[in-house]
């Protein structure tokens, strides 16, 4: 926060977009930020002094938490991967997803019975929360950063969690969803001192987001 601009840190790609789109339905906007073959990492709205970034999604709650951003645009799976000391004030209600354990069919006996499995996931953080503390259930977990759909299937582990949109994938491998760990959807974060300091303007950008999401 500085000199009166309020900083949003975007989650890149099509977060970004959707966020943009949704910012203009209520008069924000960046043409700056439109033009596809620009170098610039920071984009300026000189009249409404709001500045925005683009940033990778885990390092979006970072960049909120120090304060280097006060308002961030995120998934929801990010923010509870990251656990970071920041405010979650508003579902976005896009990119609705959700969070699952899926597998195999043969799996899902193992899942009943509280069986010490191995789940590989690129979430260790939700996976870790979800097995043992809801189901209280002792699993090795392993993290991986590529397709995850693999580890099943080659052996790697019993069972995965992970991000199902339309669960075509997890079909076309012979897998499926087996439970259900929480629904995703794109969340807004606010720095814990600036929902202080700019109580109002965040304030206000909160009421008209809200305005756009019910008539959405």
């Amino acid at each position: 926060m500085e000199n009166g601009y309020l900083t949003f840190a975007l989650g890149k790609g099509r977060l970004a977009r959707k966020t943009l789109e949704m910012f203009e339905q209520i008069g924000i906007t960046c043409e700056e930020m439109k033009d596809k073959d620009t170098r610039k990492l920071i984009f300026i709205n000189e009249e409404l002094k709001f500045k925005f970034f683009l940033a990778k999604g885990p390092d979006v709650p970072t960049y909120v938490e120090y304060g280097a951003a006060d308002i961030g645009i995120v998934g929801r799976d990010t923010i509870l991967e990251e656990s970071r000391n920041i405010y979650e004030v508003l579902d976005l209600n896009f990119g609705n997803c959700k969070m699952c354990v899926c597998g195999p069919k043969s799996a899902e006996e193992l899942l009943k019975h509280h069986e010490l499995i191995r789940v590989a996931t690129k979430y260790p953080k939700i996976a870790k929360d979800y097995f043992y503390n809801k189901k209280h259930q002792t699993v090795e977990i392993i993290k991986l950063n590529g397709s995850i759909e693999l580890a099943p299937i080659v052996g790697l582990s019993e069972v995965i969690v992970d991000i199902v949109e339309t669960g075509s994938t997890l079909k076309e491998n012979g897998l499926s969803v087996l439970e259900e760990v929480c629904p995703l959807s794109a969340r807004m974060v606010v720095n814990q001192v600036s929902m202080k300091m700019e109580n109002e303007r965040i304030t206000r950008l909160i009421t008209d987001l809200k305005s756009v999401i019910k008539a959405s």
